[in-house]
């Protein structure tokens, strides 16, 4: 560990490593095939947004989804990590935000070309403050859930995931080395939808946190 804040990991955390299609419902509602193994997309730390700064639709897309998700904070690094230590290399946590402009997804994948157009633009990874690890002591059993404007758009638990976070701790440091400060976004559940300008976004983890944003256009 370093002396560096690791309750500010997105001033200074290098990766956020995505996993795709890691809740059955939500696969099944994008009429995706239920993966066998982890799918895997990269976002930059330039996607990075917290609270108080309004998440903005990019010029390129007519359609950016919200996916609530569980982000795992990593405190130390590792290659090929076992599953059996691999909590030990967890920090803590964050409640995030996977803004996916659903248009251009859905154009580069029949295209077969890569997701990052959709993923990785200015603040598409919003996130909330930094959630200390014991504040969650079973990360496989905490009820996600948000609304807009008001009305409830997903509610979903991670003990829903098809691949737990020791697995995807494991299976991602086989192929990345995790560095401290690096967020993991372990997938959503079912109930993504399109935001619309002036939107606002509220979502929570009942009795750890909550976090509130406005939607915006560049």
């Amino acid at each position: 560990m370093t002396s560096r804040n690791i309750s500010r990991f997105w001033e200074w955390g290098k990766k956020i490593i995505c996993v795709g299609r890691n809740y059955a419902d939500h696969a099944k509602e994008l009429n995706n095939v239920v993966p066998t193994e982890p799918v895997l997309f990269l976002k930059t730390p330039s996607a990075y947004l917290t609270e108080g700064s309004p998440i903005l639709i990019p010029k390129y897309s007519n359609s950016v989804h919200h996916e609530i998700e569980l982000g795992v904070v990593i405190g130390k690094g590792g290659t090929a990590i076992p599953q059996s230590s691999a909590m030990q290399h967890v920090a803590g946590y964050a409640l995030c935000l996977d803004m996916t402009a659903r248009d251009v997804q859905d154009d580069c994948k029949s295209k077969g070309l890569p997701w990052t157009l959709a993923k990785a633009f200015n603040t598409s990874c919003p996130v909330s403050e930094f959630i200390p690890k014991e504040r969650i002591p079973d990360p496989g059993n905490v009820k996600i859930w948000l609304n807009v404007n008001g009305q409830m758009r997903q509610n979903g638990c991670t003990s829903q995931m098809i691949f737990s976070i020791p697995f995807l701790i494991s299976y991602i440091s086989e192929i990345i080395t995790l560095e401290e400060g690096d967020l993991i976004l372990t997938g959503t559940p079912k109930g993504v939808s399109a935001v619309q300008v002036h939107d606002e976004l509220h979502a929570g983890i009942d009795d750890v946190v909550s976090m509130t944003f406005k939607v915006g256009r560049l």
